[in-house]
């Protein structure tokens, strides 16, 4: 698929998807979630792609669902959601599955599956004009995008039924005070911290930071003991990976260590 909606690009070991329809504030419709959806799954399966950002061209990040595009499709519209949603939501999980980290760069707003594309990446660094809200309400209807799994879980009940129901728009500093990103930075910094960020990240030992993520997504939903086997499991498999030689090598040497990200 030739890419229209959005730019996807890699540069070393690390690959950028940026939503590219600023003149409708990123807005998703269905070609913009199918070409993301490619875009996910090939960094997903491409060895060499080491880490990911996620970001938006213009003044924002993603102002959620393309409202006008539902007008269009009235006739239909329970239908049209159904598909836009299976397809939006493969990209959630797809994004939570990936076995390498994501990274949201969130310039602007981040509204509706916006917010959720944000909650569903491992890292989130937002400039100081960013601002959080989950819109849903505001036309008549629930969350998706995984928000109501994820909100809950990064800002607590009380907090995430109070943004879902009065749509209150969160800064970058609150945002970041209520647990939705991680790093607050200049507008003009974003870009340059995230980069920084992601090959970092991107000359980690992946296959242990895809584990760790693995185990992380997986902690709230066993018992601690069904937890420490799971633990038991991933480190031993990882211990035979070639990253794990050279870390020990690294620090018997007392040298920063040179990961591979292989097995």
């Amino acid at each position: 698929m030739a890419h229209k909606a959005l730019i996807h690009t890699v540069t070393g070991s690390v690959a950028t998807i940026t939503l590219n329809r600023p003149d409708r504030y990123n807005a998703l419709n269905g070609r913009m979630v199918e070409e993301l959806l490619e875009a996910v799954l090939a960094c997903h399966e491409d060895q060499a792609v080491r880490a990911v950002v996620l970001t938006g061209a213009g003044q924002a990040f993603c102002a959620g669902g393309d409202v006008r595009e539902f007008l269009d499709h009235a006739g239909a519209l329970a239908l049209q959601i159904k598909r836009l949603l299976g397809s939006l939501h493969s990209v959630i999980s797809s994004i939570c599955r990936m076995p390498k980290p994501v990274i949201a760069g969130v310039g602007g707003v981040a509204a509706g599956a916006g917010m959720g594309l944000v909650m569903a990446c491992d890292l989130a660094v937002a400039a100081e004009s960013a601002g959080f809200t989950m819109a849903y309400t505001k036309i008549g209807l629930p969350p998706d995008a995984g928000s109501s799994y994820f909100l809950p879980r990064l800002v607590g009940l009380r907090r995430a039924t109070e943004l879902t129901f009065t749509n209150r728009v969160l800064t970058a500093e609150e945002a970041k005070e209520w647990g939705l990103v991680n790093r607050v930075v200049p507008d003009a910094e974003l870009g340059v911290t995230v980069d920084a960020l992601a090959n970092e990240l991107a000359s980690g030992p992946t296959l242990a930071l895809g584990r760790a993520k693995r185990l992380l997504s997986m902690s709230d939903q066993v018992c601690l003991e069904t937890q420490m086997g799971n633990e038991a499991e991933l480190i031993a498999l990882s211990s035979q990976t070639a990253d794990f030689r050279e870390g020990v090598r690294a620090f018997t040497e007392k040298r920063v260590p040179a990961f591979s990200g292989q097995e």
